[in-house]
């Protein structure tokens, strides 16, 4: 194939007929030359008489664009932070750029649902790294957005428990954590006993604790921070479905693998609230699209194609129960850590009363279905509450106050994100699939793809391995008894 940048350069100089890759065609709206050049003027004077907040302009009130920049498809965390950097980096008015996000109440949004959990304690460095720019972003978020930027940080830290069997491999990760920045503590049976007196440690070998840095936070609070930063910056959001791109047909490129003449993407069709079907023209866009993420690229044909196109992107929609309950005992005290044992199984405490909430994922036979947000609280009786009494016998008699279910964007290939350019479009890059992981990283992910997409590559984490090519080569990046 092309390199990345003769391929950005032959599109650029070589045109094409546009084509469509359904059998039913969009109507494109037509815009008379001169009335663009009116309606160009017009935001030219706006942009200049704009009012400024905090030395940053105010964002502008647009219809419904025709072009721009950067389309990013998903307004949810990874969208939104996606947005701000790329406006923050390009220096506000550098770049326009456009997210589509289809249910701006954002009631069955991933980060919405999240318990909002921020950790180091990974075996991958990039996670890491990442956990900890997340960290850093959320200790300066009064800096950068206003005094009223508040996420509520409960900074008690993970405890991450292993038997016998995993023991190894939790200290060699603490290890690493600790060379790359983060800061936490081995502790032994004994240690971990004084430490949490309320822990049942007779099947446990050590225990991982986080001691700076971890936590949780509100994740409504840090999306709702997110864009309004970006919309302040310039960015437009726009409430409507993706549901087709459009295509330019160039003969004259040739690409490795692929039968046929090659076709690049420039716009896509957005069916907007009232059903009406409007298209934008775009030099580069963005899937963030979380859960849909999947469905969105095969609109591309990604993942229906041939060649590099008959890779699909992993990322499917995976339900998860998170429980609410009260100890009737003498519960953990106020400065309980997010408790993960190695079952899987997470515990922490919600506020300062007897509260708490905890969830686990279930074995893969056993996936719920993702046809509603229904609760299975069988799943709480049955899988949870025998490891829950079982690690902290206070536990034993406890009483389900709540419970809600959320999705995970998660990839079905190794559990991590998809972070970077797609390598058959050169002007397609994803962002998803974070499995869980997603609130904590959406500062740093935002971060490294206003890098790719503004200066060529990665500047600051290097998260190439986290790329799309991976899947090309079967090299999945795995966590080793991460949960």
């Amino acid at each position: 194939m092309f390199c990345r940048r003769s391929l950005k350069l032959c599109c650029k100089l070589i045109s094409g007929k546009r084509t469509f890759h359904k059998s039913v065609q969009l109507c494109e709206d037509f815009e008379n030359p001169i009335w663009r050049t009116f309606r160009v003027l017009r935001d030219d004077i706006k942009l200049k008489n704009r009012k400024y907040v905090n030395n940053r302009p105010t964002a502008l009130t647009r219809g419904f664009p025709k072009h721009a920049d950067i389309v990013i498809i998903g307004g949810g965390a990874i969208g939104s932070s996606i947005a701000y950097w790329l406006k923050e980096k390009s220096g506000y008015e550098g770049v326009r750029v456009v997210v589509i996000e289809k249910d701006t109440t954002y009631a069955k949004c991933s980060t919405t649902l999240s318990v909002g959990g921020l950790r180091q304690q990974f075996s991958l460095p990039e996670n890491v790294q990442m956990s900890l720019y997340g960290a850093e972003f959320l200790r300066t978020l009064k800096k950068r957005f206003g005094p009223n930027a508040e996420v509520h940080f409960t900074p008690h830290g993970y405890l991450v428990l292993a038997s016998e069997e995993g023991a190894a491999q939790l200290i060699d990760n603490s290890k690493m954590q600790n060379n790359i920045g983060a800061v936490n503590m081995i502790l032994g049976k004994e240690g971990l006993k004084k430490r949490f007196p309320w822990l049942d440690v007779s099947d446990l070998e050590v225990g991982c604790l986080g001691l700076e840095k971890e936590g949780w936070f509100d994740p409504w609070s840090l999306l709702n921070i997110l864009k309004a930063g970006a919309k302040e910056l310039g960015a437009q959001y726009i409430k409507g479905e993706v549901v087709d791109f459009m295509f330019s047909e160039n003969k004259e490129i040739l690409v490795e693998g692929i039968e046929g003449n090659y076709e690049g993407i420039n716009q896509l069709a957005v069916r907007m609230p009232n059903g009406e079907q409007r298209t934008i023209e775009f030099a580069a866009c963005v899937i963030a699209a979380g859960c849909d993420s999947g469905e969105i690229a095969q609109l591309a044909k990604v993942g229906v194609g041939s060649g590099m196109l008959s890779i699909p992107l992993p990322v499917e929609k995976r339900k998860r129960y998170v429980y609410s309950f009260n100890c009737q005992g003498e519960p953990p005290g106020i400065n309980t850590p997010m408790t993960i044992d190695y079952t899987g199984m997470y515990f922490r405490r919600e506020g300062l009363g007897g509260t708490f909430i905890c969830g686990l994922s279930p074995p893969p036979e056993e996936e719920p279905s993702c046809e509603n947000l229904e609760v299975d609280y069988n799943f709480f009786d049955e899988r949870i509450w025998p490891i829950l009494s079982k690690r902290v016998p206070a536990f034993e008699a406890v009483k389900v106050a709540g419970a809600w279910s959320g999705y995970y964007d998660y990839n079905t290939f190794d559990e991590n994100g998809i972070i970077g350019p797609h390598p058959y479009y050169h002007n397609m890059y994803i962002a998803t699939g974070f499995s869980g992981h997603g609130i904590q990283q959406a500062p740093a992910v935002g971060r490294a793809i206003s890098e790719l997409m503004l200066d060529g590559n990665f500047q600051t984490i290097d998260l190439t391995r986290f790329g799309f090519d991976r899947l090309i080569v079967d090299k999945p990046m795995y966590e080793i008894r991460i949960y």
